[in-house]
Order: C-alpha cells, then sequence, then structure tokens
C-alpha cells in the first residue's frame, strides 16, 4: 500500500526544488538562522541583501561595515550552488589557518547543523574540504597562491578581501574566466580600512551602487549617510543624553524610527552609482542596521574625536568606508618642508654616512649623511640627529652597488634579504661588516634590533622602524634635495600607518601601501644602517637598547 502522505510530501518537495531559480529562494527555503533572528531565513532585518542574493553579474564586491549580513549572503550563494547546481565553490579568507579552520568551525558548521537539508546533503564536514553529493567546498586562507591554483573552481567567495595582496585578486580571477569562460562567478566583501587601498580601490572599478528606501514622511527616494541622517543627543559619550541620539531622514529631517526601521527599509532598491561598468559594487552602513544602537552609534563616534584607534574604526566598521587617520602619512606638504637648496650627489663632507637598499625589480637605493644637533648627548641619536638624503636612485645590478658603496664609503649599509637573498648574502660578505641582510619581523621588544652571530643579518620591527623613519618627515628631522624625484616622494607617501585588532581584540597599529612603496623602505634600511653605524660618532659605544 502506498503511502500517502509520503508520497504527497515527495511530491511537494520536489515542486519545492523546481521554484528555487536563485540563492534568494533557496535561502527562504532551506536555510535556518540563530540568534539575533533565530529561525527560517528571512530578508525582513536584511532587505538589502536580497537584491544582491539575485545579481546577475559575474564579478560582483560589497564594501560594507561590520555585521550587515554579507557574510551569511556568500555562505548562502555557496550553499545554493552546491545543491541545486552540484557545483564546487571556494570560500576564501585572508590568511592561513587558524582563519581558516576558525570560520569553517564556527560559521560553515552550525550553519549545516541548524538546516535538516543541509545536515541531509553534507556527506563529510572537514575543516578545510565540506562534499555534498558530487560538489565540494574548499575553504581557503588568501596566501596561499598554490591552494587557488591547484583547486579550479566556478564560484568563489572572497572575504576581507582588504587584508588580501592585491596581486592574488587578478591571479585568481584570470584563473577561474580561462577555465571556465562564461560560467565562473565571484563575490568580494570586505570592511575597508584606508582610500586606494583593497576593497575601497577594487570598489572604485564598480558600479558603486548605493541602497535607496522612500523616507516614510516626504517620500522622496533617499539614502542613509552620515553625518547628514544622524542627530547626536549630546557631545559627551559618557552623558546619559548619548542615548537620545537618532537616525533621521536627510531630505526632511524628521526622526526615523528605530524600531520600525525594517518596514521603512522594506522597499528599498539598490541605485546605480556608474553606469557600464561590468563590476556590480554595494555598499551599505551600519546607519541600515536594526541591531545598530543609536545610542552606541554616537558612542563610537564621539570616541572617534579623542583616540586615533576609535577613529578608524568608526569609519571602517560603523560606515564601511576608507579613512586616513592624521599623521598616518606623510604629506606633500611635510616633504616640501623637508627640501632644502642642495642637489642630489653633494659633496658630502666628512660624516656618518648610510645606506639603505630594498631589493625588487630594481635596486632602489638612499644614501644618507647624518647631520647631529648641537647639543647631542649621544643618548639616543636617532632622535638628537638630521637625516641629510645624498643620493637616492635604482639600478638593475648589484654590481652597480659595489662602485655605490665603494665611492661613498658608507659606515654601515642595510639591503633587503629578499628575494635575492643569495645576491645579497655576496654583496654582504664582499663588504664584511659593513653590509648587513635585514628581515622585517614581529616583536614587542620595539626598535631594538636583533643581529645574528653567524650570519651577516638583523631582524627589525617592521611598524616601529617605519614609525621613525617616516616620523622624520612629521618632526622635520630631514633634509631633501630640491631636485628629488618624484617618484621617490610619490613612495615614501605610499606607506600608511592603519590600526586594526589583534586576535585579543587589541589594538595595533600596521603600515600598508597604497602603491610602490621601495624608496620607502630604502629609507627605513639607511636609518636602520644608522643605528648599527652609531658607534662611529666621536668614538661613543651607544647600547642599541635606547636607540
Amino acid at each position: 500500500m502506498v503511502d500517502l502522505t509520503a508520497f504527497n510530501a515527495q511530491i511537494q518537495s520536489g515542486l519545492k526544488r523546481k521554484a528555487i531559480d536563485g540563492p534568494a529562494k533557496w535561502a527562504l527555503t532551506y536555510r535556518v538562522m540563530g540568534p539575533p533572528y533565530p529561525g527560517p531565513w528571512s530578508f525582513k532585518y536584511h532587505p538589502w541583501l536580497r537584491e544582491m542574493h539575485e545579481s546577475k553579474s559575474q564579478d560582483n564586491i560589497g564594501m560594507k561595515g561590520a555585521q550587515l549580513g554579507f557574510t551569511e549572503h556568500l555562505m548562502n550563494i555557496v550553499f545554493y550552488r552546491m545543491d541545486m547546481l552540484q557545483q564546487d565553490c571556494m570560500y576564501a579568507l585572508p590568511a592561513q589557518n587558524p582563519d581558516a579552520t576558525d570560520f569553517s568551525t564556527t560559521r560553515f558548521n552550525p550553519a549545516i547543523e541548524l538546516s535538516d537539508h543541509l545536515s541531509g546533503i553534507f556527506s563529510t564536514s572537514a575543516v578545510g574540504r565540506k562534499t555534498a553529493g558530487i560538489a565540494t567546498l574548499y575553504i581557503r586562507g588568501a596566501r596561499s597562491r598554490s591552494g587557488f591554483k591547484s583547486v579550479p573552481v566556478p564560484f568563489l567567495a572572497c572575504d576581507e578581501v582588504d587584508e588580501w595582496d592585491d596581486k592574488m585578486i587578478p591571479l585568481v580571477k584570470e584563473r577561474m574566466s580561462g577555465q571556465f569562460k562564461d560560467q565562473w562567478e565571484m563575490w568580494r566583501v570586505s570592511t575597508p580600512s584606508i582610500v586606494n587601498h583593497g576593497v575601497h580601490k577594487q570598489f572604485l572599478e564598480s558600479s558603486q551602487d548605493h541602497f535607496f528606501f522612500p523616507c516614510p514622511h516626504c517620500g522622496k527616494q533617499t539614502e542613509l549617510v552620515f553625518p547628514e541622517c544622524f542627530e547626536l543627543g549630546t557631545d559627551d559619550y559618557m552623558s546619559k543624553d548619548v542615548h537620545n541620539s537618532y537616525v533621521k531622514c536627510k531630505e526632511c529631517q524628521h526622526e526615523l524610527n528605530h524600531g520600525s526601521k525594517h518596514k521603512w527599509l522594506a522597499p528599498g532598491r539598490w541605485v546605480t552609482g556608474v553606469e557600464d561598468r561590468t563590476i556590480r559594487g554595494f555598499h551599505v552602513n551600519q546607519l541600515y542596521s536594526s541591531t545598530m544602537d543609536p545610542g552606541r552609534f554616537a558612542e563610537s563616534f564621539l570616541r572617534a574625536q579623542v583616540n586615533p584607534e576609535d577613529e578608524q574604526e568608526f569609519y571602517n566598521s560603523k560606515l564601511g568606508v576608507p579613512h586616513i587617520v592624521e599623521g598616518a602619512r606623510v604629506t606633500d606638504l611635510e616633504i616640501q618642508n623637508s627640501t632644502r637648496n642642495y642637489t642630489l650627489d653633494a659633496l658630502i663632507p666628512k660624516s656618518v654616512i648610510t645606506m639603505g637598499i630594498d631589493v625588487g625589480t630594481n635596486l632602489h637605493y638612499e644614501i644618507v649623511r647624518w647631520k647631529f644637533n648641537e647639543n647631542t648627548t649621544g643618548y639616543n641619536l636617532h632622535f638628537e640627529s638630521t637625516a641629510h638624503v645624498a643620493r637616492i636612485g635604482k639600478c638593475k645590478h648589484f654590481e652597480e652597488l659595489d662602485e655605490l658603496i665603494r665611492r661613498y664609503r658608507p659606515n654601515a649599509v642595510v639591503i633587503d634579504a629578499n628575494p635575492e637573498r643569495r645576491a645579497a648574502t655576496k654583496l654582504a660578505n664582499d663588504f664584511h661588516s659593513i653590509v648587513k641582510m635585514c628581515f622585517y619581523g614581529n616583536s614587542s621588544n620595539g626598535r631594538e634590533l636583533s643581529e645574528s652571530k653567524t650570519e651577516p643579518t638583523v631582524t627589525v620591527d617592521r611598524t616601529s622602524w617605519l614609525d621613525l623613519s617616516l616620523g622624520r618627515w612629521h618632526n622635520n628631522t630631514i633634509e631633501l634635495p630640491i631636485d628629488t624625484p618624484e617618484e621617490y616622494k610619490n613612495h615614501i607617501k605610499a606607506l600608511v600607518r592603519r590600526y586594526e585588532k589583534d586576535k585579543q581584540g587589541n589594538s595595533v597599529a600596521k603600515f600598508v601601501n597604497v602603491g610602490p612603496d621601495h624608496y620607502a623602505h630604502a629609507h627605513t634600511y639607511a636609518e636602520i644602517a644608522f643605528d648599527l653605524a652609531a658607534n662611529a660618532f666621536a668614538g661613543r659605544s651607544i647600547k642599541k637598547k635606547v636607540l
């Protein structure tokens, strides 16, 4: 006897699957969520995600504030493609383990466990590889170039691309388009950090869509932007009045009720900012979030006025826009103020002379004559001296460096240890005790140098030494010739100090580049070389730990 109930259920299930024509309907049918909105998937509190689910563009990018549902959106597309299209997918994160491991355990595994449907189709659920039928999900760290080359997939979800090496995106895109022609699809999402870097640089190449909605009071199509759409209850984040803050319409200035935000955002639609772009880009900030408390938002803004770390966090995570904190990079004005009336390769009187060399396609170098202040104590020569830049240049061959060293007779030379390790080692051996190879590291000991006892190498904390060397423009202790090349100036401005959170939630600083930066590193290596040459000054013995 036929079980009609089971038979009807099977028919209904089949009809339901036939009606699924994209990730949005798939999510509404099968996805189950945990807190803060437990139960079947809904676009109720994230209406901007619906149209993103239905995007027909092969290449999509999302620049956004934190906690706006973009990661869940990517996961939905991955699940849909594996379940309905039986396609292999890759979810890429900015680093190797443990980031990929943590993400697999804390995001994908709970999503599978919450849904009976997903639990039924996934047969294996290893950390970096999950299987559903004939489809496989690969979870990878974006720093593994080989990981992308060895696993061809038609769909790639790239999360937090602001932390990626910019060279990785074209590599992955070219590989996908070459293998799958018109069948590939790629998503890149991230909170931004600084201008013209990472996700912001990529977003500028897109359609730059923004989410508009009709104001429930004036009826005009508008969007939520800061500060036009936010009313502060107070200018003191410690005051109780901070919780009187609210979101408002920038057209009619009427308060927009936070509790009913999901209702007045429901008819919202994405509006294209730049026409005729092959990449579709989406931008949304935390003013749209139903879980964003206006009082807490106001507190974040007010804290940003007094603390640079909070300032960076507010613009990046709350507003979803790039931001450079004042003093985080060398400016044109600072370079102009450092320029003096002399020319490159001018005669160098007897002094402490150092040389820094950055190794790449070209060998960028800087030669510095160090000028000491009148009241130098010798206790901290870096802060009691001025860097007088004598020569700036680049060459192709290490033999040309030999000639420069013999000509200028520097007291110390520091050269980038990589990528030409063998040639750099030969240079260090040819100029024994003068040339040292440098490795960048991360240390809690600030500007202390770690010298090898067996090799001509030093290891230094990258951030601390970049802070010191680039800081010379901020405190006007560097002199540049009037004919300094524009390329040099651009390289110096290319490094930007960015604040970010470590795994413990602590704020840490890191320099990232927004363009070629070889001369900036050559300058920093010359600064490190000055530390090594310090003993040459007046025969004094200077302890490295106080420099």
